[in-house]
């Protein structure tokens, strides 16, 4: 049997196929990097291309002989020598293998290129992804496939979407960008800001699988969680990204993190909002997103993250379940929906409404959401309803739709949480 690999939490895995994953989950941005520095921004579908090869054969390679002492380095090497086979196969000028040497020296120790705007080659390389030519919706897309190697099946999670109709989206993604010879050249000066957007965007869509894992055994994944925080306290303090929208995207992430203590009982079974304990929130979290939200208050701006941020900060703030300011979250709710009108916020919302005005008037909030046809494929939306007929004592009602919960359900202490519901209410 092959030996653990250690990770920055401990044992990872001793099968290739866990450890090739995780990491391209943790490293995913390093070796971009590593690849764009090489071959040129210009070149980033070929980039994805030798990222995807160099971990195909690992899998392969590992299987057979075995896990290295260093798999960061060995998937870095294979990617360098398959991007230097590609481009002699394409007839391009390349740097010699004393160039890839250096350019991955320089990498490792961190060092970067005085051309570009950011230090960071993670961050840098968001900004290159988010192409104003490309819809928002595809530059998240595209940014959490290349660069946090994103399923496609976690990337339609994300957009309430299916993972055929993902597929199809980065495949036409890609087309756009080879038919319109879009350039993925490092944006420079007010460039960025122009990019902002999507930037954020990803970073958002990047907490929110870290949150709540759209699939496995793992309720929290707190290694994408620190990730999308780390970068965007980086970009808050560039120039570029020293704007109020990004010091509320900042606070909502700190104040959610904040909560991650107490979402897991000691045996790792789901607790829900009203049956954690609040003094295991960190503390120190809540100060730091306070902060950013007080500094995202600069201006006339009024963002979703803003409103997002402000909800957090009425959980955070509240001493117990029992003395949330509810009236003020649907007022919230309110206005996030009139920035953008998603069924998610409107679910979100009647949540608020059942606990400000019973749960009759949660499932007729429920019940008005204009279309909860994406909705209905989600095990939240089952869930929910099933909650709000229990405490309308309709039990059989409530047991339904709570087993429509369980079978949707991917993740594995939410579906444990959801089978022991669906005990007590039956």
């Amino acid at each position: 049997m092959a030996d653990p690999v250690q990770g920055p939490e401990g044992i990872v895995s001793t099968q290739p196929v866990e450890v090739v994953e995780h990491f391209f989950r943790h490293e995913s941005g390093r070796l971009y990097g590593v690849l764009t520095r090489a071959l040129g921004p210009g070149n980033l579908p070929l980039v994805e291309d030798v990222a995807q090869g160099a971990l195909l054969q690992a899998m392969r390679t590992w299987a057979i002989g075995g896990i290295p002492a260093n798999p960061s380095a060995w998937i870095t090497r294979v990617a360098m020598n398959l991007a230097r086979d590609a481009m002699r196969h394409r007839s391009m000028a390349f740097s010699k293998e004393d160039g890839i040497a250096l350019h991955f020296e320089q990498t490792r120790s961190g060092e970067a290129s005085h051309e570009d705007e950011f230090d960071d080659n993670t961050l840098r390389l968001l900004f290159v992804c988010c192409h104003p030519v490309l819809p928002k919706d595809a530059q998240a897309a595209l940014a959490l496939k290349v660069l946090c190697g994103f399923s496609t099946a976690e990337i339609a999670a994300a957009f309430l979407g299916t993972e055929a109709a993902m597929e199809k989206q980065l495949t036409r993604t890609k087309q756009k960008i080879r038919d319109e010879g879009v350039g993925f050249v490092i944006p420079e000066g007010g460039e960025l800001a122009e990019r902002l957007d999507g930037v954020l965007a990803t970073l958002y869509l990047l907490f929110n699988e870290g949150y709540k894992a759209s699939e496995g055994d793992r309720l929290v994944r707190e290694d994408l969680c620190a990730e999308a925080i780390r970068l965007g306290l980086l970009l808050a303090a560039h120039p570029a990204g020293d704007t109020p929208r990004c010091h509320a995207l900042l606070a909502l992430m700190l104040l959610n993190a904040a909560r991650f203590p107490a979402r897991l009982d000691a045996d790792g079974r789901l607790l829900r909002l009203e049956d954690q304990d609040r003094s295991r929130w960190d503390k120190e979290l809540i100060g730091r997103g306070l902060t950013h939200l007080a500094r995202a208050a600069d201006g006339e701006e009024m963002s979703e993250y803003h409103l997002q941020a402000a909800i957090a900060a009425s959980h955070c703030t509240a001493k117990d379940y029992a003395s949330t300011d509810w009236a003020r979250i649907v007022r919230y709710y309110d206005q996030l929906a009139a920035i953008r009108l998603s069924p998610v916020v409107l679910l979100n919302r009647a949540v608020a409404v059942a606990n400000l005005r019973g749960a009759q008037a949660g499932l007729d909030a429920i019940g008005s959401i204009p279309d909860r046809k994406p909705l209905e494929s989600r095990y939240i939306y089952h869930a929910v309803v099933g909650e709000l007929y229990w405490r309308l004592k309709n039990k059989k009602a409530a047991a339904d739709s709570i087993s429509r919960a369980v079978d949707l359900s991917q993740v594995g202490p939410e579906r444990s949480h959801l089978e022991r519901r669906l005990r007590e209410v039956s």
